[in-house]
């Protein structure tokens, strides 16, 4: 088979040429030699669309894998071993979630030259929304409530999940930034071990512009953002990243998928993430992008199965505007040190990190604010 020509999603609701370079049946020839289980490659079926990594379905002789290669400076093997711990702790508490499979030495994960590896067994059912950018919603509400009563059940399953988050911020929905009670002094201490980071915001007034973002919202909320207790949360709830029992209006979850972003948050820190995913169109032009029924499906499903009380909601709605700080403050340290694009680094910081938190001041996100706290 031929290289394709392939397209990712850029950030832009546009396709754009991959930073990384979609694999070939060559190199997963090499790679499935670790897999002797598993026998060579036939052919690669699909290759994703997805930007931050590459990803393709790959059929060999003993059946369908989930090939994921990661650039070695974005993940090492023990980062990924330790998503995949995560994983299996899901997958004993009965949750959908794929099997990693292992390679001749028990591992999971597999470093060769620049990249590494992870293999997957294919998730069971329909990847109906497997060619649509995150930020954008569901095309029924009644998949919005299933997703939401899926994360409940993730929640419940992760408890007890001791395990240190991963040494790195680098494309990781963490979220120490907004719980600190200075978010900017926080971020300057770290920023000695993230010098991909530290190197864009010598180029601007980071300390101003970072500290004008989170004014309207931060101080009110952060003491009881910072006592939530601890959970390992998925990090990047969009129903992309869900498979699905049909194309129906009445779909079930049939599989959880991409844990790439996993870190240890809080739980209503991913139910907020899951809302600022799927019930807010960022891709769309204007201000009048919010589908408020999205999030209220969401939290219907959610509170099916875990409780949200009145000052759940208060909070939930007090974070939302906060959510995504952490993780765009990840993708400028990403399009800085790792892909080396200022044209993206500038998106991530102008229009993700500032732009979707002024979005909330604005009658709309106000609006929406207003309807998650009444739900």
């Amino acid at each position: 088979m031929t290289q394709p020509d392939h397209r990712v999603h850029g950030l832009a609701a546009d396709e754009v040429s991959p930073d990384w370079p979609p694999m070939t049946e060559q190199e997963l020839a090499r790679l499935l030699e670790h897999y002797p289980r598993l026998g060579a490659p036939k052919s690669i079926h699909w290759h994703s669309p997805r930007p931050l990594s590459a990803a393709a379905l790959v059929d060999t002789r003993a059946g369908r894998i989930f090939v994921k290669r990661h650039h070695a400076t974005v993940r090492s093997t023990a980062m990924l071993e330790t998503e995949h711990a995560l994983m299996a702790r899901l997958r004993e508490d009965g949750m959908p979630v794929p099997t990693v499979h292992a390679d001749a030495d028990r591992h999971t994960a597999v470093t060769l030259g620049e990249w590494t590896y992870e293999v997957h067994a294919p998730a069971e059912g329909v990847d109906i929304y497997r060619d649509t950018p995150s930020w954008s919603p569901p095309r029924e509400p009644a998949h919005a409530r299933a997703a939401g009563a899926m994360l409940a059940r993730l929640h419940d399953a992760a408890s007890g999940h001791e395990a240190a988050s991963r040494p790195t911020h680098l494309l990781v929905a963490r979220s120490e930034l907004i719980e600190a009670s200075d978010p900017v002094a926080a971020l300057e201490a770290q920023l000695g071990e993230r010098p991909g980071l530290a190197a864009y915001l010598r180029q601007r007034d980071w300390r101003r512009e970072l500290g004008e973002t989170l004014s309207p919202f931060h101080a009110s909320v952060q003491p009881r953002l910072a006592a939530q207790p601890r959970l390992w949360t998925h990090g990047d709830w969009h129903v992309s990243n869900l498979c699905w029992s049909d194309a129906g209006a009445h779909a079930r979850v049939t599989a959880v998928l991409d844990f790439g972003l996993a870190a240890r948050t809080f739980a209503l820190y991913d139910l907020a993430t899951a809302i600022e995913r799927n019930a807010i169109a960022w891709l769309d032009a204007g201000e009048d992008i919010a589908h408020p029924q999205i999030a209220l499906a969401l939290i219907d499903g959610y509170r099916a199965h875990r409780p949200l009380g009145a000052d759940h909601l208060q909070l939930l709605a007090g974070l939302l505007p906060l959510v995504h700080v952490d993780f765009a403050l990840s993708e400028v340290e990403y399009f800085t040190a790792i892909t080396h694009s200022q044209s993206n680094a500038d998106v991530a910081w102008n229009t993700f990190l500032r732009g979707h938190a002024a979005w909330f001041q604005s009658k709309f996100g106000q609006t929406l604010l207003e309807t998650i706290r009444h739900a």
